[in-house]
């Protein structure tokens, strides 16, 4: 099927609830498909949906999301939610699916054979740079989950989650592309979020939570052959807390954690990230207060505090060259209360490691005691 990038428009009511961990309500639809589809059924071959790898069901699957905002449930084609492939073969940018100012929504797969097939390598051939659509955003979402679908091939990021609340996303794989841009699922403006069970092999980033999020989840993560997980990057008005990454297992990857920002200002606080296990990555912990993959930002630089790393394991690539602990925070605005004792990662090659801290206080490996009322540089073996 072919599918033409088309904006979905739908509205309803909220209903709180109760969470856990760092949630901080109820996430998820507040009504389940079998009471969507006891209200209306859309099938979107009853819309004009053509079938095949080459058949467009844009339009259709527009008309569909139409006949049902008000309530129902949208088929492609024969099952619950997505039972086959949507594939892209125009050549516009932007999305090809966006959701957006919508409660109480859920994206699925009912056999659990649903994908989105971007075929990104069309763009990404043509040379570096080349980028292509989005396969699928949310903007402006509350009360939502998106599940048991595969996103494969984007010709940019896979999944962006912006200005969402009460959401839940699980049971997905991503396979992306060998080179940067290409990001796995990527959180913005996320509060009471829940990412779990979820796997991404790519170039770039796995699962990253950015600026003015809050009490997000995030556990049961397989970041393979990625860039990894990050917290970033951050510029100006950073504004992020209570976030918890639990149970991440990061394998040949660029760093099993980066938190990132040049410049800029606001507050990162309040995370945890636990039970960490990685094999070959080039970093395991990164904090990068100069992070020279974004254009530096007006400000002296975004302040970390109360951050805690606890069961982390494995190895590093190389443990001397970029040793398990690398803290690289600015001067102007040190990093405090950061616990990095729960750190315990060898190396693969040679037989030492370096940790690298700068302007960090707190307790592990080279991090500095006290509070961050002067600046230091250390390293520790």
């Amino acid at each position: 099927m072919k599918f033409a990038p088309v904006s979905l428009l739908a509205l309803g009511a909220l209903l709180p609830g109760l969470g856990s961990a760092q949630l901080s309500a109820k996430v998820g639809p507040s009504t389940t498909a079998a009471a969507k589809a006891a209200k209306k059924t859309c099938n979107i071959t009853d819309y004009g949906a053509e079938a095949g790898a080459t058949g467009d069901i844009g339009a259709a699957l527009k008309s569909a999301w139409n006949a049902c905002k008000t309530g129902g449930e949208i088929l492609n084609p024969r099952e619950n939610g997505v039972s086959g492939t949507i594939y892209r073969t125009g050549t516009a940018g932007g999305h090809m699916i966006i959701v957006q100012k919508s409660t109480d929504v859920e994206f699925y797969s009912g056999n659990s054979k649903g994908a989105m097939q971007g075929y990104g390598y069309e763009f990404h051939k043509q040379g570096t740079g080349v980028y292509g659509p989005r396969l699928l955003r949310f903007v402006s979402v509350t009360d939502f989950s998106v599940h048991d679908m595969a996103l494969v091939d984007s010709p940019a990021f896979h999944f962006i989650m912006d200005t969402v609340t009460n959401g839940e996303v699980y049971n997905m794989i991503v396979r992306g592309g060998n080179r940067g841009g290409l990001d796995g699922f990527n959180l913005m403006a996320a509060k009471n979020v829940h990412v779990h069970d979820v796997a991404v092999t790519n170039k770039d980033e796995c699962v990253t939570v950015k600026n003015k999020s809050s009490n997000v989840l995030i556990e049961n993560v397989f970041c393979n052959w990625s860039g990894g997980c990050a917290i970033g990057s951050l510029g100006a008005d950073t504004a992020i807390s209570d976030i918890h990454y639990r149970n991440v297992y990061t394998s040949n990857s660029n760093q099993m954690m980066m938190i990132k920002n040049n410049g800029g200002d606001g507050v990162f606080q309040n995370a945890t990230f636990e039970n960490f296990i990685g094999h070959g990555n080039a970093y395991s912990l990164k904090i990068d207060a100069a992070w020279a993959g974004q254009s530096k930002a007006a400000g002296d630089g975004v302040e970390y505090r109360n951050l805690t790393f606890s069961n982390w394991k494995g190895t590093a690539a190389n443990g001397a060259s970029r040793g398990p602990v690398v803290a690289l925070c600015a001067a102007a605005v040190p990093c405090e209360n950061i616990d990095v004792s729960g750190i315990n990662i060898w190396t693969e090659a040679g037989s030492s490691i370096v940790d690298r801290c700068n302007n960090a206080f707190g307790k592990g490996h080279c991090l500095r005691a006290g509070s961050g009322t002067g600046s230091g540089t250390g390293s520790a073996e």
